[in-house]
């Protein structure tokens, strides 16, 4: 059997101009990086900004598990079937990580014969966004230690510093350090510590501007701590934004790539979901919608981080309205939820995908009951799924109103995509009463316990001390007003990465809250979820090389 990175390498590509003609994208306004990608200028969007938009396709999926559930190999496989089907499509998702690329998740530019291409250059580097958000993270970092440094006029305390420097690696280490060691000349010693670059509010920020003065304003809000009479102190007062735009100006600008079957593809940015929103930029997501009659996007991880992120807060901010969801499911994942360890995935085994589907379930209420939006089940498909283990998941949806397709992408590319994306274009032409979670007037603690209650089906919050006194200091600041952006565990409903399946009877625990006022929103940190991850025992970069050719091996 061929590895995702040979049947990508196999694959002949078509320049990228081609693709931007495919989509009456004048040649002005295409910055080409190599032959096969490309920047998209986004004043694009300002020149075409009356012109009709497409429908918007949201595909998410159960919580992951470690049988793996290819939400981003469906999404592309999706698209390639809506293209096969004679429909002008578009897809929309998020650059990889270079800390779960080394790691243990793996890249995100799907698999088999469903994904997106150059594969090693949009899992290694990219065209650079990464790396800007990181400089521009660490240049306002920088900034503000070269203040206190200079005289601190701002009154900055720096035990009350709240921005951290960051890094695209997992790397555990830098979690917690002490750095302006080595007498005075070498700064403040202070406590200090790092996030990985998808956990930094500039991605976030990045991720929801529309243009430079947008990405200036935003930035400029951000707070990076308090005074000494916690007073907050953001980056306009420190002069930091203009240099930080300056860093991120291309970075700024979509990316177009094509999938397999030469289906155009923005890839752009990419906050992690269990830390950050989870979703790729809205200048993307906009871009597809003019440039298609469907664009196909994911959000980040299970429904109850991604998608709950995307819904309340990426369409809330860019009032972006949704036609469809597809969650997302395989046989083998349910199953894991079930009980079964992954060493027995592979028997049929109709108990535990009866204890499982719960899980499924669950999220197809979320969509159906809490967003009101119509949804299909996609079943991934795998050669270990029996006919009855299918057949149980399939009645069930049936049971609860929900059509089902059963997609093999993987092995067969938009053919395996065929009837899900003419189930898609159905639910597409279905009007809906689309609705948030919560409304935005709403306290801190009502936010908090609508998105635990109806999301995560908890019976609640408990809110920490040290998160009750920032509560009240953020809303008497005027940030109460602010959506949620929940950082938690992506495996289980919970904060308890254990608890899998639909646990009942449990409370998420609220340990922290701060304010990321450029991207406009409030991070609760609950139960013991890490802003920095760190490698697995055996790293999958182990495992990755290079050849005297520059090619690569070892990649998926």
């Amino acid at each position: 059997m061929k590895s995702d990175v040979q049947i990508a390498q196999e694959t002949v590509m078509e320049p990228i101009l081609n693709i931007a003609k495919s989509l009456n994208i004048p040649e002005d306004y295409v910055e080409q990086y190599g032959k096969y990608k490309a920047k998209i200028d986004y004043n694009y969007l300002k020149e075409h900004a009356g012109d009709p938009d497409g429908k918007l396709i949201l595909v998410t999926a159960i919580n992951p598990t470690a049988a793996g559930e290819g939400k981003t190999t469906t999404t592309v496989g999706l698209a390639d079937g809506l293209t096969r089907i004679g429909k002008k499509v578009v897809v929309a998702l998020r650059e990889p990580s270079l800390g779960p690329v080394f790691g243990v998740k793996g890249g995100a530019a799907g698999g088999g014969y469903a994904q997106v291409v150059p594969m090693e250059d949009i899992n290694l580097h990219f065209t650079g966004v990464f790396h800007a958000i990181g400089a521009a993270n660490n240049l306002l970092a920088a900034m503000i230690d070269n203040h206190i440094q200079q005289g601190n006029s701002l009154n900055i305390d720096p035990r009350k510093i709240t921005w951290k420097r960051a890094v695209d690696m997992n790397d555990r280490q830098l979690r917690f350090i002490i750095d302006g060691l080595g007498g005075k000349a070498n700064g403040t010693p202070r406590e200090d510590g790092f996030d990985i670059t998808v956990a930094s509010e500039v991605m976030a920020v990045l991720c929801l501007s529309k243009d430079i003065p947008d990405l200036k304003e935003r930035l400029a809000k951000i707070v990076i701590g308090y005074t000494y009479d916690d007073k907050p102190v953001t980056c306009a007062d420190l002069k930091a934004q203009g240099a930080m735009a300056a860093l991120l100006k291309d970075a700024l600008k979509p990316n177009l790539v094509q999938t397999l079957e030469h289906t155009p593809a923005f890839v752009h940015g990419g906050p992690f979901a269990n830390i950050a929103h989870g979703c790729n930029s809205v200048t993307a997501t906009r871009m597809a919608l003019k440039l298609g009659d469907y664009c196909v996007t994911e959000a980040g991880f299970g429904a109850d981080l991604g998608a709950e992120k995307f819904l309340d807060i990426k369409c809330r901010a860019a009032n972006l309205r949704p036609s469809c969801v597809v969650i997302v499911a395989t046989v083998r994942a349910l199953k894991n939820h079930g009980g079964v360890k992954k060493e027995n995935l592979n028997e049929e085994n109709l108990e535990a995908l009866k204890k499982g589907l719960p899980n499924l379930l669950q999220h197809i209420s979320n969509i159906q009951n809490v967003y009101h939006l119509p949804c299909v089940v996609a079943i991934n498909h795998f050669v270990s799924d029996t006919d009855a283990e299918v057949q149980l998941i399939e009645d069930a949806c049936k049971e609860h109103n929900v059509p089902v397709k059963l997609c093999d992408v993987w092995a067969k590319g938009g053919e395996g995509a065929i009837d899900l994306a003419e189930e898609v274009v159905s639910l597409c032409e279905k009007e809906n009463d689309f609705s948030f979670a919560y409304d935005l007037d709403m306290t801190i603690t009502e936010k908090l316990n609508a998105i635990a209650t109806k999301i995560y089906h908890a019976d609640g919050v408990e809110i920490l001390p040290a998160a009750k006194k920032q509560m009240k200091q953020l809303t008497e600041l005027g940030y109460g007003s602010f959506p949620i952006c929940m950082a938690k565990t992506q495996y289980s409903f919970s904060d308890d990465a254990k608890l899998l399946g639909a646990p009942e009877h449990f409370k998420i625990t609220i340990r922290n809250l701060k304010v990321s006022a450029g991207a406009g929103f409030l991070v609760a940190l609950c139960g013991d979820i890490m802003t920095m991850p760190g490698l697995p025992k055996v790293p999958a970069a182990e495992k990755i090389d290079v050849d005297e050719n520059g090619k690569i091996s070892g990649l998926f």
